[in-house]
């Protein structure tokens, strides 16, 4: 009778948002039997699909979220262990540090981060999960709670519909946050934008230049508190994330040919391969990208029937390389204390202090990786950049591999 009406009171999971974090999550229930529902705001699949860069899945977290799910194989098979190159170079464009393709052949990936596209990550994830269980086009717009832990949502076109369980995994602005803390996103004090090269512009040879420069993977460049990393995705896109201190109303210019002007005007004594980047953009791929995080050690008083994973949960900066591993940890974690407790039977009590102590146990690991994130964005956007990030990367190089 129990399990009965555990099942029954978990029937109604629904996650918020569809990005590594829900995916894993939902992914993690779904192999163990457990029907839940993502809503995602996009108006389907293919929305949004040419956004995205590199994600290097790392052992412990998104590589584990992957692995015990049955997809091991399907990582090892779209992920690229070549990309792992990395590169730093100053504001000349000379490199100073690099880490060649550490691991080319196949093998054990336990001390390795294969990098992935974010698009092929969210396809392979999207194959594995119930096709009608996606939600697509409902963005959340409300979100009320009622007896019993239960809450009712509202979505943008008009659907109605009361949980068990919610789950927000909705990023950085996430509507679900609110009912658990207070707290906002906060401005990192460094702005910038999204550029990228298309596949074809990379290949022509007059661009050799660039693809000597950058390398299989990542390049980071940075001086004068500005940096760019560029990445080299899959599909021949090379993308550049250009940070520099800056106001948060700092807007970047809506015209694609005057929004290259502003980031020209912004590295005018930069490497001429790097002008030459910004000069051939892709002009329909021009973004503006602030940064923002949570306060470092951010948590909430646990309530019933609702929690949060992922950026919703701990924003932080990408300079620790740990939001989509730490999402997609989230994701399996809290899946498999579900899964736990539908297993066992366990009542609405017990199953909402298992819940609470997952939660204390993801705010202890967040938090470490939300001070490496910030401490490692003061570093690179330090006075001593370039060379004090190559003594910093080769503390990490000379680190013995666990």
């Amino acid at each position: 009778m129990a399990a009965t009406s555990t099942a029954r009171a978990l029937s109604r999971i629904a996650i918020i948002g569809g990005g590594p974090g829900g995916l894993a999550l939902h992914l993690t229930l779904a192999k163990r039997g457990i029907p839940a529902t993502i809503y995602e705001r996009e108006a389907d699949n293919h929305s949004r699909a040419h956004m995205g860069g590199m994600l290097d899945l790392e052992w412990a977290t998104g590589q584990r979220a992957l692995r015990e799910n049955g997809m091991e194989d399907v990582f090892k098979k779209y992920s690229r262990r070549d990309a792992q190159e990395m590169r730093i170079a100053g504001k000349d464009g000379i490199i100073l540090q690099k880490r060649e393709d550490p691991a080319s052949e196949e093998g054990d990936l336990e001390n390795e981060r294969p990098e992935i596209d974010r698009r092929v990550l969210r396809e392979i994830l999207l194959d594995a999960v119930p096709k009608d269980s996606v939600k697509w086009d409902h963005a959340l717009t409300s979100i009320r709670p009622l007896d019993n832990g239960e809450h009712e949502l509202t979505f943008a076109n008009g659907s109605v519909v009361v949980t068990d369980l919610v789950v927000g995994a909705d990023g950085a602005n996430s509507r679900v946050r609110p009912l658990l803390s207070s707290a906002v996103p906060l401005y990192h004090g460094i702005t910038g934008a999204e550029l990228s090269l298309a596949p074809s512009v990379v290949a022509l040879p007059e661009n050799r230049d660039i693809n000597d420069a950058i390398g299989k993977g990542t390049c980071g460049v940075l001086e004068d508190e500005k940096v760019i990393t560029f990445q080299r995705n899959g599909d021949g896109r090379i993308r550049a994330y250009m940070w520099f201190r800056g106001d948060a109303n700092w807007k970047l210019p809506s015209d694609p040919k005057e929004a290259k002007k502003a980031m020209l005007d912004v590295y005018a004594d930069w490497a001429p391969w790097i002008r030459k980047f910004i000069e051939q953009a892709d002009e329909s791929a021009i973004y503006l990208r602030p940064l923002y995080h949570l306060p470092v050690g951010h948590r909430w008083d646990h309530k019933a029937g609702v929690t949060l994973i992922g950026d919703a949960a701990h924003l932080m900066s990408p300079y620790a390389g740990a939001g989509a591993n730490l999402a997609m940890g989230d994701g399996l974690d809290l899946g498999l204390v579900i899964a736990d407790a539908v297993s066992k039977g366990l009542g609405s009590e017990e199953r909402e202090t298992a819940i609470a102590a997952w939660e204390e146990k993801m705010f202890e690991s967040a938090g470490q990786f939300a001070f490496i994130s910030k401490k490692s964005l003061e570093l690179s956007f330090g006075p001593g950049t370039p060379h004090s990030a190559v003594k910093g990367f080769a503390k990490y190089l000379e680190q013995p591999k666990k």
